[in-house]
């Protein structure tokens, strides 16, 4: 019987403390139990189940700027880390118009059961990494990637990166201003979603309620759906970040 992978990994605990970065949609991982929630293969490739790419980009940005970076283990179908366990996109039912089958009709239980495996262990991990460097002295900002898919309802979106914030823009301006700056790029600001909707769990929890600098980019998943292109986008977000000094961060 093969092992289920775990819930959550944490890559380079003790690396520069600038930065902590975070990948709530790394996986595409459905527990062998919930049999792929009734959906074939091709179904768990998709957007739907993960952010394409982001994973890979966040481990490789981790290695060039020696940064710790905590990654969920489980795909967002099972359970959405980005959301309130209250919200109705916890446990989707669809998503893009794809029933989920092995949702519909979910008890208490169940979704207890799966929020205790998943959501709280990759969660406290998180926070457990953060409150560690914070008792070294440290002043960590908290960096979410993801990706987006290109085309949504129709839309074609023309940005191929995007930051995301919500009140604080201790972050989310120098990054603006860092990849604005390059004319070959086009970036979204608060696009395609904003950092106040949908409910940004992780930014919130995390970021905002303990008064840590905290914004969210989000990357163009056929940007970064092959090797080249991921070592591109990561590079390009290394050296945004090796150019923007946090605040708290020692000088």
């Amino acid at each position: 019987m093969s092992q289920e992978p775990p819930s959550h990994t944490v890559i380079n605990p003790t690396g520069r403390p600038e930065w902590v970065l975070i990948c709530d949609h790394a996986s595409r991982h459905v527990p062998a139990r919930l049999a792929n929630l009734g959906l074939d293969e091709a179904a768990l490739h998709r957007h739907i189940a993960w952010d394409i790419g982001a994973g890979a980009v966040a481990e490789r940005v981790a290695a060039l700027i020696d940064a710790p970076l905590v990654m969920a283990g489980f795909s967002r179908l099972v359970i959405d880390a980005n959301r309130p366990l209250d919200d109705p996109t916890s446990i989707a039912t669809a998503s893009d118009g794809v029933a989920i089958p092995g949702n519909a009709g979910l008890g208490a239980a169940e979704a207890r059961a799966r929020a205790e495996a998943y959501f709280w262990p990759y969660h406290r991990a998180i926070e457990s990494l953060l409150a560690a460097i914070e008792a070294r002295g440290a002043k960590p900002a908290l960096l979410p990637i993801h990706s987006f898919t290109p085309i949504m309802q129709g839309f074609e979106r023309p940005w191929q990166i995007g930051i995301l914030w919500d009140r604080d823009r201790r972050l989310s301006d120098p990054l603006l201003a860092h990849f604005n700056a390059n004319p070959s790029l086009t970036v979204g600001d608060n696009q395609p979603y904003s950092g106040a909707s949908p409910a940004s769990y992780s930014l919130k929890e995390h970021g905002e309620r303990h008064g840590r600098p905290h914004a969210s980019i989000e990357i163009r998943q056929d940007l970064i759906d092959t090797p080249a292109g991921v070592e591109t986008w990561a590079r390009l977000v290394a050296d945004a970040l090796r150019h923007i000094r946090p605040p708290g961060a020692p000088r």
